[in-house]
Parts: structure tokens; C-alpha cells; sequence
């Protein structure tokens, strides 16, 4: 639960390992600290020291509530922050643009994020199994908006990891102020996690298989991080079609670089039995729309309008279907 004291720390995870070990990661500590320190060392990264005094600039203030169980995760109210504080929150803040998952509301200040993160968890969070007193894995997790939309679904531990030291840095301003030591984000790829152990009830991956050059060893990792019985909740891009239907970009995808395989869900549906999950069932698909993912305040760089074809948006730019996402679930 958040605390009033100071905050976890900057850069600091002392209280994620005895969290760590008490779930069976004991050997994994050591090696994650070597990890997290050079992540976060100012000499690898030429943003890390502005970052930093961007996190120092954040005020001190009061919180009299935080509601992680929110579309728009709340942290304070306006009512309780002066002025000078508000507008040295809110420059402070903007440091971190560009701001793509959210949406938040820190003490009355909107942080209006490219994508509606909220109407993914919102399309999932019923259908799943319960995350009350879970621990759970949120691979690619971005800033940690869903990190801690699980958290206050009531999750036990929740571990975000993400390589982008943005994001990271993101969450760190969040956590200045939400002080929740059941939820986490560390710099890392899953092919960083050491030692992995199937000790996660929950794993979800959302918005990272389309990346991957080999999706079935991806979900293989994936796999070998959760519990017997435990869920993977899968979320990627999908075309329309049939078992045998899977689209390769030749080049660009919605002007993405890295986007190497796109399937039907009924052919991901087979490799994530192919790959040893059980009780494989798509629970969604949904066309992703410009209400949903757009330029903001807080993310002005191109967004999904400006990867759609202009005279037809069924399209991508450069001729494709245009992007749909797919939620399926699947047991170990």
C-alpha cells in the first residue's frame, strides 16, 4: 500500500528483492542489480542526467488519495496543490514527453497519452482470472499503466519490464508520488530476466509479439515463467482470415521498421498450442481507431492517422490491412 514517507527511492529496488526471493527469484537478485545499475548509468545514456533533475524537480506534496482502479489512474486532487506547485509539477512532468500509454491525472493535471491504454485493460480485466493476490509479469509493459491497473485489481506483486529508459523514467515520476512497493518496472528485455522460473500466476504480453523475429520461441519464454496453471494473457496485432493466414511485411508496416509477422487469431490460436499452452481462446478482437491511438499535448509526433491511408483507413499507408488487435488467452 503507498506510504506518506519519503519516496521507494530513485533508481532504488532494495524492496523488489526481498519480494523477488520470497517467490523463488533468489538466484536472479544479484545479476539484477548488476543490470539495473548499468541501465541507469548517466554514461550510457545521454538523457539520464536531464531526466534525473527533471525527477528531483518534482514538489514534495501531500497525497490524500491515489486510485489505481481508475480509467485515468489518480494520484492527488486539485484541490490540494498550490499554483507554484501545479505549474512546477506540470513543467517537471512534460520533461518526459513523449507520454504514449495513460491516461493519468496527477493533482488535476491531465496527462492526455497517445494510446487510451485504458480501453485494452478495460476489453480484458473481466475475462481474466482474477489478480487478487496474484504475482504477475508484464512483459514490454511500456510507462507501467497497466502495471498498475493490475496493482489495484488487487495483484500481490507486479513486476513491469521494459528496455526503454523513458518509460522507465515515467514511472519513476509516478511513483514519486503513488509509493506502491507491490509494483515495479525494470529496465530490462525478457531476454535480460535472469534465471527464469516459472514463479508468475499471470504473464501478460501486450503489444510485443508483432516485434519479434521468432514468435513461437518468444512464447515459449514466456511460458517458462508461469506457474502450472497459471495464464498467459496475449495481446497482438492480427489480420483477418483463416488458420493458414499470416501477413509478413515485406518492409514497413504502418510505418513501423520492426513488425515481422502478423497472424489470423485463429493461426496464433495454433502456435500458442504448438507452443504447450492450454485452453488457447481469443476473448477479443478490435480494429484500433484514431480515438484510441492519436497525437496529443503530451505525444505531438505521428500517430495512428498518419500510418493509415488517407483516401481509405481500412488501409496502412503503405497498402496493408490496417491494424487490429487481438486478446487471447491461454493457460500453462
Amino acid at each position: 500500500m503507498h506510504n506518506t514517507g519519503d519516496q521507494i527511492g530513485m533508481f532504488d529496488f532494495c524492496e523488489l528483492y526481498p519480494q523477488l526471493e520470497a517467490i523463488g527469484l533468489e538466484r536472479s537478485i544479484e545479476p539484477l542489480k548488476t543490470l539495473v545499475a548499468d541501465k541507469f548509468n548517466p554514461a550510457n545514456h545521454g538523457d539520464i542526467k536531464r531526466w534525473t533533475e527533471a525527477l528531483s524537480n518534482l514538489p514534495k506534496l501531500q497525497i490524500q488519495f491515489i486510485n489505481l482502479d481508475r480509467d485515468s489512474v489518480q494520484i492527488g486532487s486539485n484541490s490540494n496543490i498550490a499554483l507554484a506547485d501545479k505549474a512546477q509539477l506540470t513543467d517537471a512532468l512534460q520533461e518526459f514527453r513523449p507520454w504514449r500509454k495513460g491516461p493519468f491525472e496527477l493533482f488535476g493535471i491531465d496527462i492526455d497519452t497517445e494510446w487510451r491504454s485504458d480501453w485494452k485493460w478495460n476489453r480484458l480485466k473481466d475475462q481474466i482470472s482474477p489478480l487478487e493476490g496474484r504475482t504477475v509479469l508484464d512483459v514490454g509493459c511500456g510507462n507501467g499503466y497497466h502495471v498498475l491497473r493490475m496493482a489495484g485489481a488487487g495483484a500481490k506483486l507486479v513486476v513491469g519490464i521494459d528496455p526503454t529508459l523513458l518509460f522507465n523514467m515515467q514511472f519513476q515520476a509516478l511513483q514519486r508520488y503513488i509509493q506502491n512497493d507491490r509494483c515495479w518496472l525494470l529496465p530490462i528485455t525478457l531476454e535480460e530476466f535472469p534465471e527464469p522460473s516459472a514463479v508468475f500466476d499471470t504473464v501478460f504480453s501486450m503489444g510485443v509479439l508483432y516485434h519479434r523475429r521468432s514468435p513461437i520461441d518468444h512464447l515459449a519464454q514466456l511460458k517458462k515463467l508461469i506457474t502450472p496453471g497459471g495464464e498467459l494473457v496475449l495481446e497482438t496485432l492480427v489480420i483477418d482470415g483463416s488458420v493458414n493466414d499470416i501477413l509478413i511485411p515485406e518492409g514497413r508496416y504502418a510505418k513501423m521498421r520492426n513488425v515481422w509477422f502478423i497472424p489470423s487469431a485463429k493461426a496464433l490460436e495454433v502456435m500458442l498450442k504448438r507452443a504447450g499452452y492450454k485452453n488457447v481462446r481469443t476473448i477479443d478482437v478490435s480494429p484500433t481507431t484514431v480515438n484510441e491511438q492519436r497525437s496529443t499535448d503530451w505525444m505531438t509526433f505521428e500517430s495512428l492517422s498518419d500510418f493509415l491511408d488517407p483516401s481509405d483507413s481500412s488501409k496502412t499507408i503503405e497498402g496493408l490491412p490496417a491494424p487490429k488487435r487481438a486478446i487471447v488467452l491461454a493457460e500453462t
